[in-house]
């Protein structure tokens, strides 16, 4: 066995959950896999190893730079416009004659998108999970509601990959979490870009000479890890407050996604309590504060 490794915070909810999106992809783009974090003791800074045919990492991270981002929309319905991403010049094709992944938003800023290359579609469209229907949580702590959407957020994290050769992206997938770019935007999950105005004492938004720098391969790997697996919200009622887990048995993607969960029992798991807070107007947008092991 000789995995393909890289380096992993695990308190660092983002690269968790992006750990499980490279897992999602390496099974689309290079079949069967086994996954693990490879801690010991209570360390929280560890290596993640991903054992599959080929070297997957960087099958998915030339994937990211060279697909496209497609905007998914429901049939019209009559008397109401079709809705698209075009305003933000993202492709958006409607669906015909097929299932739509979830109740037809209100709005554009919440269509799921595909990132498609070479024939390949990786989904994403955790965020049209209501709770109320399907019993998931849908994970989403970027505003978007008649605003910027997600489709625009996966475009823009792409589009800071793709002026890269194959050598550069290559290098990029030894680290691909310590990948970083100014960015306007994001998902919100990777919180070494995020703050909030109050507890920072200004605000960047005001600072016209100050650019956030993110972590587009966090965002665009975590949205495709959270396809399949979600955080627990530890109190329906506390939108601030989540666990997710992760073991260092090697596992099937299957199994991987249930741990991060619900912590299934039989394997080695750590726990990690994840903290939230508003940057903005309560019940908006959201930013991950910090993460702790219980």
């Amino acid at each position: 066995m000789n995995p393909a490794s890289i380096p992993v915070d695990l308190r660092n909810p983002g690269q968790v959950f992006a750990c499980l999106g490279l897992t999602e992809m390496t099974e689309v783009l290079s079949g069967p896999c086994m996954m693990r974090f490879n801690y010991s003791s209570n360390e929280t800074e560890c290596r993640f190893e991903l054992d599959a045919s080929e070297d997957c990492i960087e099958k998915a991270v030339r994937f990211l730079a060279r697909c496209k981002v497609v905007a998914i929309a429901p049939p019209r319905t009559p008397g109401n416009e079709p809705l698209s991403a075009a305003r933000w010049q993202v492709e958006t094709v409607t669906v015909v004659g097929q299932f739509f992944p979830g109740a037809p938003p209100d709005s554009p800023a919440t269509l799921p998108v595909h990132l498609s290359f070479g024939g390949v579609h990786i989904p994403v469209e955790h965020w049209l999970d209501d709770p109320r229907r399907t019993g998931r949580d849908n994970v989403k702590f970027w505003a978007g509601a008649g605003g910027y959407p997600g489709a625009a957020l996966a475009r823009d994290s792409v589009s800071l990959l793709s002026p890269f050769d194959d050598a550069a992206l290559s290098r990029i997938a030894l680290d691909p979490f310590a990948f970083s770019a100014p960015m306007d935007s994001s998902f919100r999950f990777d919180w070494r870009r995020d703050y909030i105005p109050l507890d920072a004492g200004f605000s960047p938004n005001d600072q016209p000479s100050i650019s956030m720098v993110g972590f587009p391969l966090v965002e665009l790997l975590a949205a495709v890890g959270l396809q399949n697996a979600r955080p627990s919200r530890l109190d329906p009622r506390n939108k601030l407050a989540y666990r997710y887990n992760v073991s260092n048995a090697w596992l099937p993607p299957c199994l991987a996604r249930a741990v991060l969960g619900s912590g299934v029992t039989g394997f080695p798991v750590r726990a990690f309590r994840m903290n939230l807070g508003w940057p903005g107007k309560e019940n908006q947008a959201r930013c991950i504060t910090n993460a702790e092991e219980e």
